[in-house]
């Protein structure tokens, strides 16, 4: 009965909930815009010829562009195909007046923040002179993302959201000044309710609290109003672009971070959020396989920054990056782990520049022995799928553990249009048998390895706000190819055997959808 009640709950919070206004209002522009086309219809051929060139314009305008291949022909394909729908939707994705003014906003809270992340020249120039390849990823990471390379910081890696979440509730009540949070998704439940009441009593206790959150929980797990129930709870909080009825390629660009940091010594990172499925307090997709790091030390500073960039682009209040990112050093003693070298970074759809995107095709590129990847989805395109396959074909074993259930079935059978290519160059395919991976891990060579929010698909790497700690020759880096091969035990081997046998609709469905991968 409990059961019954809830999921009647669930819909009628659909059926009478901000979505369903979202999804009227939205049909109600279609509706307009048809019957501005009903009306003109006594000029139909002459608008359909008119179009007809302005979408032959706009192709020769696409090629043109300084793109990835693949959004050009995303965007050729339905121009050609539907030359009225497919112009119009062109022209307003790119005139797009909101997604201009946070653009122009976060670019000037990016260069306000620069001034306090300067690079500390000496733990430069003692990468370099360790492994110069390694100083130049650094130098690519400071010069196009803005985020310098760090000494002086510990990390600790989490194989599970369940051993994140009890050092995350540790940590949180220990708080002395302040406490950021920054998450994709936020639903009520054993997760958030618990670190949600350790929150209540640190504002109680005079800790500035702020926590942000992506717009898109609005339509579906918290209510449009859940900021003003958090600041009546002492709790500064923002939705990062609330989903409204118009639209906006604002929209597209979402907040994919998953950020938490305490009295600027503390961070974590990774790929847990924060709802019950993460913890395996909830079963969705079988086990949830997840992964997290937290820092401490210098390295913090930068996740410190990123949070503020954001946080500032939704209050148009007084910045205030001196207080949080002064040059005061946190005490980090190497013997706790602190040796080694640390790249916290962020990505931004904003800038054009997939930093995300490069940082995994310099691990592919520079690999001797190993690049051991996870990865919740695999939609790729050329460069990246060459770039694996490549790496393969030189001597690199090169492993993606996948999820053996999907939460998404349209992103498994695009995923499982590119298996046979890489299988055929030589990638080694792995699914996790459990359940359901949503970890974001390159580790290579026993050296070098990323953990973050980036997973290898077009909206990661192109479209969403994201962030990652890049670690060279730190001990975490031993913890997480043991982890790797822990969670390869686990896992079911792919072949082309296997992927002749999946059913003709989902190849089908596969091989459709991946014309449009890249706008999805």
């Amino acid at each position: 009965m409990k059961e019954h009640q809830r999921k009647l709950r669930g819909l009628l919070r659909i059926v009478f909930g901000r979505s369903a206004y979202v999804v009227l209002f939205l049909l109600i522009q279609v509706g307009v815009l048809f019957g501005v086309i009903r009306w003109l219809s006594e000029y139909s051929l002459y608008i359909y010829a008119g179009f007809i060139l302005l979408g032959g314009i706009t192709c020769i305008s696409i090629i043109n562009e300084r793109d990835n291949p693949s959004f050009k022909l995303g965007w050729i394909i339905p121009i050609l195909a539907f030359p009225v729908f497919g112009t119009l939707f062109y022209i307003l994705t790119k005139a797009d007046i909101g997604s201009r003014l946070i653009t122009e906003r976060a670019n000037g809270l990016i260069k306000e923040s620069a001034a306090y992340l300067k690079q500390d020249e000496e733990v430069k120039e003692r990468l370099l002179k360790e492994e110069p390849l390694a100083g130049g990823i650094a130098d690519y990471i400071s010069n196009w993302g803005g985020f310098p390379v760090y000494g002086n910081t510990s990390v600790t890696y989490f194989s599970s959201g369940e051993k994140k979440f009890q050092r995350l509730k540790e940590e949180l009540r220990q708080a002395k000044e302040y406490i950021f949070l920054e998450y994709f998704i936020v639903e009520r439940g054993i997760m958030w309710d618990s670190i949600l009441e350790i929150l209540e009593q640190k504002a109680k206790e005079g800790v500035e609290v702020r926590f942000m959150y992506d717009g898109m929980c609005s339509l579906m797990l918290l209510p449009y109003g859940y900021p003003r129930q958090m600041e009546k709870k002492g709790i500064r909080c923002h939705a990062f672009a609330p989903i409204k009825p118009m639209l906006s390629t604002v929209h597209n660009n979402r907040d994919h971070r998953k950020i938490v940091v305490i009295d600027g010594h503390t961070a974590f990172t990774g790929g847990v959020n924060l709802a019950d499925e993460y913890i395996n307090e909830r079963k969705r997709f079988g086990y949830w396989k997840d992964t997290a790091v937290m820092l401490k030390g210098d390295g913090v500073k930068s996740f410190t920054a990123m949070f503020l960039q954001m946080w500032y682009i939704w209050e148009r209040t007084p910045v205030s990056y001196e207080r949080y990112l002064g040059n005061k050093k946190a005490a980090v003693k190497t013997a706790a782990g602190g040796e080694g070298y640390v790249i916290p970074y962020g990505d931004s759809p904003l800038d054009h520049e997939p930093v995300g995107k490069y940082v995994y095709m310099n691990i592919l590129n520079q690999a001797k022995k190993y690049v051991h990847i996870m990865t919740p989805y695999l939609i790729l395109d050329d460069e990246t799928l060459n770039a694996l396959i490549f790496a393969a074909k030189r001597g690199v074993e090169v492993v993606i553990i996948m999820p053996h259930i999907p939460d998404k079935k349209y992103a498994f059978f695009l995923a499982h249009t590119y298996y046979e290519e890489l299988l055929d160059g030589g990638v080694k395919i792995r699914e996790f048998e459990p359940g359901f991976v949503h970890a974001k891990v390159f580790v290579s060579d026993d050296e070098k390895a990323v953990v973050g929010t980036i997973n290898l698909d077009f909206r990661s790497l192109y479209h969403h706000f994201e962030c990652a700690a890049y670690l060279y020759r730190s001990p975490a880096v031993a913890e997480i190819e043991r982890d790797y091969q822990e969670t390869l035990g686990k896992c079911v081997e792919i072949t082309k055997e296997t992927c002749r046998a999946y059913p003709f609709y989902q190849k089908l469905a596969g091989r459709g959808l991946r014309l449009i991968a890249p706008l999805m």
